[in-house]
Order: structure tokens, then C-alpha cells, then sequence
């Protein structure tokens, strides 16, 4: 399972969160969720690709434009060519033109710019897939080190810390068998 995220966006935290839960290998930038969930099971056992918060700000300052690394894409720039053109759904040809012209004109969240970063990281992910032992053993390390992220504690802290509520200890009696 690849799960992609892009820097200082943070939309995809919890979502992340809940894959590493069930030993998924996180390919994804250094931001929010990702960074917490490294603290966890260490950087070494995700795959970590593309610009950091720095990076994304100084593009962006700079005057960020899609074009100049499209230039340098060949790969990306033929799959938005079959997508504009109907590669993919010939009864529709034009349907998907407006995305991929809204993507090159507005990539508000650097898909475009860290594309290359994200192909280079996808062959370490298929590279390590291959050797079965070192791919179990890093899902069973995002496994063990998924435990802050339960329910449980995340509900205790916003309890705490957004709620401002108090827990509460409730005696419950025990069950009585009905058989008898």
C-alpha cells in the first residue's frame, strides 16, 4: 500500500496514521502526521521523499512554475497527454482536460515539483519490496511503533487538552449470567 503525502498541507494525517496501524509502509513527504509517526517507528522504516517546509515556501516565493519541471519530465508530461486526449477513455476523449490544466496551472499542493523525489523513493519502495524479510520487518516496526496513535490515548488527550473534561471512574457491576 503506498500512501502519498505532500508537504505542509497536512491533509493526510490521521489517514496515514491509521495505515501504519495495520503495518502499511509510508511513502510520503516530511510534514505533520509523517513527522510524528517517524518519531515512532523511526525514519529509516518509512520512505520519505520531496521538499520540506523551507523548500515549498522558497518555490512558492520565488514564483513557482509548473512548466519549468514538466521540461524535465518526459514520463509525466506523456501521461498528461494521454489523460488531455483520451488515452484512457476514448468515448470521452477531452472529459479529463481541465484537470490536467488546472493541475499545470495550479499545483497548489507541488505534485508537479516533487514528482521526480516521488519516482526515485517509489523504486526504493519496489526495491525493498523484494526482499520479503526486510519488508515484514519494517511493517512490523511501524506495527509496534503505532501505538500512540490509538483511539484510546488520542481520545484521553483531546479529552484533556481541547475538551478541558475531566475523566471519570465508573463501578461497573458485573454481568450476571442469565442461564441460571
Amino acid at each position: 500500500e503506498a500512501v502519498v503525502s505532500t508537504q505542509s498541507t497536512g491533509a493526510s494525517g490521521t489517514g496515514n496514521m491509521k495505515f501504519m496501524l495495520n503495518g502499511a509502509l509510508t511513502i510520503g513527504t516530511l510534514d505533520g502526521a509523517n513527522v510524528e509517526m517517524s518519531e515512532e517507528c523511526g525514519i529509516e522504516n518509512m520512505f520519505i521523499f520531496g521538499m520540506r517546509v523551507a523548500d515549498v515556501e522558497k518555490l512558492w516565493r520565488d514564483g513557482y512554475d509548473t512548466r519549468k519541471f514538466l521540461s524535465d519530465l518526459p514520463e509525466l508530461q506523456l501521461a498528461f497527454n494521454q489523460i488531455k486526449t483520451g488515452f484512457f477513455n476514448s468515448s470521452e476523449p477531452h472529459k479529463f482536460e481541465g484537470f490536467v490544466d488546472g493541475l499545470i496551472s495550479n499545483d497548489r499542493f507541488c505534485v508537479i515539483a516533487d514528482f521526480a523525489a516521488y519516482v526515485a523513493e517509489q523504486e526504493k519502495v519496489s526495491e525493498l519490496y523484494m526482499d520479503w524479510v526486510q519488508w515484514t520487518e519494517k511493517c512490523l516496526l511501524n506495527i509496534a511503533g503505532s501505538g500512540k496513535f490509538t483511539s484510546d490515548r488520542t481520545i484521553m488527550q483531546y479529552a484533556e487538552e481541547i475538551w478541558k473534561v475531566k475523566s471519570v471512574e465508573v463501578d461497573l457491576a458485573p454481568v450476571q449470567d442469565t442461564k441460571e
